[in-house]
């Protein structure tokens, strides 16, 4: 690992802490019950459209502080989301804080990385129509939008693989049949068709159900080019010295498939499965965006850019709630960086 990361940075400087950006994100994802300071559903109605707390370290009397602090803010004009600080009290922005009903991958914790004491608050990203803090929702819609991401690339390339693999190693009829089933699915425009396969099932799915058939809406649009280009690969590793060595052993051809040949188009398809999940999460943005995707109360970078269609109130007196967008952005640019990156680090002409 140590030398695989050693070339990596040496290949694309960019890719590597690309890298890094994306094992945060993930982490904070998975540990999103620990990070985030409130519960993603939690409405605080009197704070609607809050703008982002300010944390200070010199307080209104020009005293300094070794500890960050907020001021507690109330709202002014409801009708213009206007706020002001009251400075008469000062609250510590404390680590470690307790808050109950915490629990992290099933354990209970009672925990938050961060937080302050009531009545302040500590809105980092602002807050929302309905009160809810935007940078807890923020990494709780992390777990929906990088999973799926994860999910769709893992079940889609192994559909690629098997069938790139089966296609090309048996050839013949197969060949053809394979392979006219994959110009049939590349031909229709993708988008249009994740719309079609998702308007066919019951708009009164759980979130759950909702969150699965996303994963296989992608999965099936997303395997058709893998599979033609391993197809190819396929096509010119059957003649190895090895496949032959196993064809002579009396090895299945399944058997051959999955343990000689596609193993050694990993070096490919790894560089393209990072190239494709920024599709995935773009995918799921936009059928949660269209209203398509995960509901009301659970967060996805998709679903919490959706208030902002239209809605010029919201554009220009709450300019953060526009913060998923970046975190897609951010997502997006990382994967196609590290992508590039792999495709450099893994080219022997580069060691």
């Amino acid at each position: 690992m140590k030398t695989f990361l050693r070339r990596l940075r040496r290949a694309n400087p960019l890719a590597f802490w690309s890298l890094w950006v994306l094992v945060a994100l993930y982490l904070a994802a998975l540990c999103a019950d620990l990070v985030a300071p409130y519960p993603y559903d939690l409405q605080m109605r009197d704070y609607s459209l809050a703008p982002p707390t300010r944390i200070h370290v010199v307080d209104a009397r020009g005293r300094f502080h070794l500890r960050p602090f907020v001021y507690r803010v109330r709202c002014t004009n409801y009708a213009l989301a206007q706020y002001e600080e009251d400075t008469s009290e000062l609250y510590p922005v404390r680590l470690w804080v307790r808050r109950e009903g915490r629990r992290m991958l099933g354990i209970p914790l009672n925990r938050a990385l961060f937080g302050v004491d009531e009545p302040a608050t500590l809105f980092l990203f602002g807050a929302d129509m309905h009160g809810r803090d935007t940078f807890s929702r923020v990494i709780h819609g992390a777990r929906i939008s990088l999973s799926i991401g994860l999910l769709g690339v893992s079940i889609s390339f192994a559909l690629g693989l098997i069938i790139g693999g089966i296609a090309g190693y048996l050839g013949g009829a197969v060949d053809t049949l394979l392979m006219r089933l994959v110009e049939i699915v590349m031909t229709f425009p993708s988008f249009y068709l994740m719309l079609a396969l998702r308007a066919t099932f019951s708009p009164k799915l759980t979130s759950l159900q909702v969150y699965l058939l996303i994963v296989v809406i992608l999965s099936c649009i997303g395997w058709a080019g893998l599979a033609r280009v391993i197809r190819g690969m396929v096509l010119s590793l059957k003649e190895e010295e090895y496949v032959l060595a196993g064809r002579a052993l009396g090895l299945s051809a399944l058997r051959i498939i999955v343990r000689h040949i596609i193993p050694n188009t990993f070096s490919y398809t790894i560089t393209a499965l990072t190239l494709s999940v920024p599709g995935y999460i773009l995918g799921e943005s936009a059928l949660s965006l269209l209203g398509l995707g995960i509901q009301e109360p659970y967060p996805s970078w998709g679903n919490m850019l959706s208030v902002c269609i239209g809605n010029l109130r919201i554009l220009t007196m709450a300019p953060w709630m526009l913060m998923p967008g970046m975190f897609i952005f951010i997502t997006v640019i990382c994967f196609n960086l590290l992508g590039d990156g792999l495709r450099n680090a893994m080219d022997p002409k580069n060691w």
